[in-house]
């Protein structure tokens, strides 16, 4: 056998599954992650586009895609690159750059999201909780969970950072569920989500230029106008950028960890009785939740790479399947059991290199207090149908609900 036939057998080259997989509960992985992880931990698959790419599902090399600069993001929006969604990406957002461009815009906006910040932000956030479960108590049982908590507390928390006036806060939520489309939308209504995403915020640039305020939106242009090296377009997709990486991955993220606590009540118990859990019930909530199709942004090889024993050719595409990574045997006892007394617990839920999320407290912080005000408030809170009536968000990146009944 040559070794192309090797490689081919090694990794199953003619018979690609077609990624995303299907769940049989939303949150949970996919049955495909654990066989592809024990078979096959780097293997073909295409994407709804009909383009190709390796998924990673093993812990270790999923930490090297992650974080090895020969994994390029800027290379995915070249002409003709690979991709997973329906539009090639933005090659001005922080999410589509490599070092160092990277570096230069991810140091403007890193302090934002500080300790500093995030401890002034945190008795805020607790109080926009308490007003959510206020509204939610008044309303009385049943309730929907996502609409009434879940998706309200995110985007309220990143548009206040930002210095999105409250009015617009729909319509921002609105354009991020569409460009985090994989199927749902057709490709032209992706591209006219983002053109007016990216022309409001034009807008909101000219109008903080007039009446700058205390927000994350005026400290960027404050910085661009001083001559900071931050272009006019830079300063646009850095708006949007937060916006679509602070809001629906932590929504989806909250209502996922109540559905988890309510399908392990033995554990939903435990964080009752000893809320001094909490913090590694949130890591544990992060580590166990699938909350996308499989996990981390889509990369292009650089040059020829060696990876968990195929060669990846330039040019060729590479998932990191997060999802996949955080049940890894090799790495977590019982990667299967949800546990919120948890102790070695290093997910790869955030990412891992220049790319680690940059909202990372904030998400913990917003999870926390979700959790810790809402069962307080409502210590009978359950789930109101049964698990086998909800369903996953379809043809998205994120897999959240778009519903989660609740009573108490």
């Amino acid at each position: 056998m040559t070794a192309q036939e090797t490689q081919r057998a090694a990794t199953g080259d003619g018979e690609r599954p077609r990624f995303p997989f299907a769940a049989r509960c939303p949150g949970e992985p996919a049955p495909e992650f654990d066989r592809l992880r024990a078979d096959r931990p780097v293997a073909r698959v295409t994407f709804p586009t009909g383009d190709t790419a390796w998924l990673v599902t093993g812990y270790e090399d999923n930490r090297t895609v992650l974080s090895d600069p020969r994994f390029s993001r800027a290379l995915t929006t070249r002409p003709g690159a690979p991709r997973l969604q329906p539009i090639p990406p933005d090659p001005a957002s922080l999410f589509s750059m490599d070092a160092p461009e990277h570096t230069r815009l991810r140091r403007l906006v890193a302090p934002a999201f500080g300790n500093r910040r995030m401890a002034a932000l945190r008795p805020v956030i607790e109080r926009e909780v308490e007003l959510l479960v206020d509204g939610l108590v008044a309303a009385g049982p049943p309730a929907d969970l996502v609409s009434g908590l879940a998706r309200r507390l995110p985007i309220t928390v990143i548009c206040e950072l930002l210095g999105v006036p409250t009015a617009d806060r729909e319509r921002i939520a609105g354009w991020v569920d569409v460009l985090l489309s994989l199927t749902r939308f057709r490709p032209e209504d992706v591209a006219r989500a983002r053109a007016d995403l990216k022309g409001y915020l034009e807008g909101l640039v000219a109008a903080k230029r007039e009446s700058p305020a205390d927000d994350l939106f005026s400290e960027l242009i404050a910085a661009r106008d001083s001559g900071d090296a931050l272009s006019e377009e830079e300063l646009v997709m850095m708006g949007a950028t937060v916006l679509t990486g602070g809001f629906l991955s932590t929504a989806s993220e909250i209502a996922l960890s109540f559905l988890c606590l309510f399908r392990h009540p033995e554990q939903l118990a435990a964080l009752r009785a000893r809320p001094e859990l909490l913090p590694s019930a949130v890591d544990e909530l992060l580590r166990y939740n699938a909350l996308t199709t499989g996990g981390g942004l889509l990369r292009v090889a650089s040059e020829d790479v060696r990876l968990g024993g195929v060669t990846i050719a330039t040019g060729e595409a590479v998932l990191p399947a997060i999802s996949a990574a955080n049940r890894d045997p090799d790495v977590f006892d019982e990667p299967g059991r949800f546990d919120v007394t948890r102790e070695s617990n290093p997910h790869l839920t955030f990412g891992l290199g220049i790319h680690y999320c940059l909202g990372a407290r904030l998400a913990r912080i917003e999870l926390e207090l979700a959790l810790a005000v809402t069962l307080r408030r409502l210590p009978g809170l359950r789930l109101a149908v049964p698990v086998g009536e909800l369903r996953a968000e379809g043809g998205h990146l994120i897999r959240g609900l778009p519903e989660l009944p609740v009573a108490w």
